[in-house]
């Protein structure tokens, strides 16, 4: 059995689509389905059972035939301010999954984040000297991946351990997200609602590496067929402005104005307004496929947005 945590969330569930795909139904979700609406994200994925993720804690020791965890779940909020709940839910919970998998020889790929380089002036490397997270959320995945390095400098472990750091993933299913959607989610919305699109003032300078959803799918199952372990870069290794984003909208809805509006206060100091993903390792792991460019992923999502709101439908 596959355990996908996050299942019902937003790159969780276009990762099971991508397993589905390759005619592996035999999944199990691990969610938390309190906002409900997120169960709409499942309605169209094959999968063999659901369990609520603190059940899924309590009752770890009776799932010993799993196979491989893909774990996704996280709170990814970047403006959370609760540390003592951040740390528990991303760091310490992964901790508990990661034994779990080392002890029953089950492999083990989790959602890292570009969030650890901080403002990025030491590059983009999968090296601790590049890293300095700006906000809790950021920390909690830092601490974790280090918890990963020292489990590989302290001995070989028989199951793949795979943490990929998504850089700014963007498509299919991430309606449920709310403040934290991507740009491009939160443009169409206004402009379903006859607004202008907002941007913040300076966001031609607010450069960052936009990853489509499905590009994030294709370097998930990569890594999984071929057993890679490590700490990856998920990302195009291109940077791009938020107003080209804007831009784009432009081109596909030509009436489309755009706003320019303050910088949030509550940003400022917390925010990265430079990512780009160094692709050195990732390619030295073998994977060659091209990534989509912005102006591909955003056709492509802005049509699921017209067409069905966003979601995978059959």
């Amino acid at each position: 059995m596959i355990v996908v945590t996050g299942g019902a969330g937003f790159i969780g569930s276009n990762l099971i689509r991508g397993l589905n795909e390759k005619g592996l139904n035999n999944i199990m979700v691990v969610d938390n389905l309190s906002r409900s609406e997120k169960h709409l994200n499942l309605n169209s994925l094959k999968i063999v059972d659901y369990i609520d993720k603190e059940d899924f804690l309590l009752k770890l020791g009776s799932f010993k035939h799993v196979k491989t965890i893909f774990h996704q779940g996280a709170c990814s909020n970047t403006t959370e301010t609760d540390g003592t709940y951040m740390m528990k839910n991303n760091f310490e919970y992964s901790k508990t999954l990661l034994n779990f998998s080392l002890e029953n020889g089950a492999d083990f790929l989790y959602a890292s984040s570009a969030s650890v380089y901080g403002n990025g002036d030491k590059g983009f490397r999968e090296e601790p000297e590049c890293e300095y997270p700006l906000n809790i959320y950021a920390f909690s995945k830092y601490m974790f991946d280090n918890y990963v390095r020292r489990i590989f400098k302290n001995h070989k472990p028989k199951s793949q351990i795979l943490g990929l750091r998504y850089f700014n993933v963007y498509g299919f299913q991430e309606n449920h997200k709310g403040p934290m959607a991507s740009v491009a989610f939160h443009f169409f919305k206004q402009l379903q609602a006859g607004s202008s699109i907002k941007l913040f003032k300076g966001s031609e300078n607010f450069v960052r590496d936009f990853v489509f959803v499905k590009d994030a799918v294709d370097v998930n199952l990569f890594a999984y067929e071929k057993k890679i372990s490590g700490i990856l870069n998920c990302g195009t290794g291109n940077e791009r402005s938020f107003y080209d984003i804007g831009a784009i909208f432009k081109e596909l809805e030509p009436s489309v104005e755009i706003e320019f509006i303050p910088f949030p206060d509550h940003l400022k100091g917390k925010y990265q307004t430079f990512t780009k993903a160094d692709l050195t390792n990732l390619r030295k792991s073998g994977y060659t496929k091209d990534f989509h460019t912005l102006e591909e992923g955003i056709s492509l999502y802005y049509t699921c947005l017209k067409e069905t709101g966003g979601f995978i439908v059959n």
